[in-house]
């Protein structure tokens, strides 16, 4: 059973889902595949392989097609995520977004794309619909063999294909399987916050690809990280993270734009400065309020949003919700051994965070 950050006792503020996880969110659905072969040295183009792909349906999959609207944000850009452009241009996208290693960010837009033609035939092959899905990455070089690009099309299928609203597997699954985060083993990570702005129940729901971080900057709600030795390859960061920030609330382009800025406070909460090999890089969508596709309808747009005013709920929900997301990867990731340089990258230690949830606890308790 996987251990997730909660269950060592550390004291998360705010409501979460009842799966904790970026599916909480009505009709958001995440899939993934895990490629884990070979042992030994590092053979290029042969193995080891500890890579994948993390697929999330924003629609699911949903008929008629619509897209959601997007904001994004870039707080350090040593990374790629694809579709941008446009998110910031019209405010939207259409399709899957895929999460995977620096390496493979072609072939898994290549299967998007196909997945998106194979899925909805009538608008791409009969009204000329365009297909741009947002493809985001970090770097798994150090466990995994990633000049062998051993991700195929066939694997991204597979993850969009199997995608469901249950629970997320975390840790080392997915696109996360070769992640690390300070200094620890990383990768996968949710959580979810119910909440009420303005009186409208919602949920916000976070997934992130954790793999950044530096271990002298590590800390634990507000707690340093007493052992900061870390291997000579982990000293300084050269890593990423990847956040997607889901909600059911209805909201404008220019306030996800600023959802997805709250995640930079969110990372920073276990010490992350923002390296300069690091991409930081944040993107939140709304299921509410399906927008029009380009092709199909060109009448008045009517919507129902909330205030800017009642924005401040979202960002705590979000900020709490990356927060904890980043410690379940690394709660969840079980040791790995590296290839580049060899090695074993340690899964972040239970017993730690569980004396640290005590010390927690013992302030609270403490009179004033």
């Amino acid at each position: 059973m996987t251990t997730r950050a909660r269950d060592l006792g550390l004291p998360f503020r705010g409501t979460p889902g009842p799966l904790n996880a970026i599916t909480d969110v009505p009709g958001v659905l995440v899939g993934m595949t895990t490629l884990i072969t070979g042992d030994g040295a590092l053979i290029p183009g042969q193995g080891p392989v500890r890579t994948g792909v993390t697929g999330i349906l924003p629609r699911g999959r949903q008929r008629p097609l619509r897209g959601v609207w997007a904001g994004t944000f870039r707080f350090n850009g040593n990374g790629e995520m694809t579709g941008v452009h446009w998110i910031e241009d019209g405010g939207y996208f259409v399709g899957p977004v895929c999460l995977t290693n620096t390496h493979s960010v072609g072939i898994a837009h290549h299967a998007a794309v196909r997945w998106m033609i194979d899925t909805y035939p009538e608008e791409f092959q009969q009204r000329h619909l365009w297909a741009m899905p947002v493809v985001a990455e970090t770097y798994d070089g150090v466990l995994n063999d990633i000049n062998g690009q051993h991700l195929r099309q066939e694997h991204v299928l597979d993850a969009l294909h199997q995608a469901s609203a249950g629970p997320v597997m975390e840790g080392n699954y997915g696109g996360g399987t070769g992640m690390i985060a300070y200094g620890f083993k990383g990768g996968t990570g949710t959580a979810s916050r119910q909440i009420s702005p303005a009186g409208m129940r919602g949920t916000v729901g976070v997934l992130v690809q954790a793999n950044h971080g530096s271990r002298e900057w590590l800390e634990i709600f507000g707690m340093r990280w007493e052992d900061r030795a870390a291997p000579p390859v982990f000293e300084e960061e050269r890593g990423s993270i990847i956040v997607v920030i889901a909600t059911d609330l209805p909201l404008l382009p220019h306030q996800l734009k600023r959802v997805a800025r709250r995640a930079a406070l969110g990372i920073g909460r276990h010490g992350t400065v923002g390296g300069n090999s690091s991409g930081d890089l944040f993107l939140a969508f709304s299921t509410a309020n399906p927008p029009p596709l380009p092709n199909r309808d060109n009448g008045l747009i009517t919507l129902a949003v909330l205030p800017d005013d009642a924005s401040d709920p979202i960002y705590e929900a979000v900020i709490q919700c990356v927060e904890e997301a980043v410690l379940n990867a690394m709660t969840a990731a079980q040791p790995m051994t590296s290839i580049n340089p060899p090695g074993l990258v340690e899964a972040i230690p239970h017993d730690v965070l569980r004396d640290m949830a005590k010390r927690l606890k013992s302030r609270e308790d403490a009179p004033n």
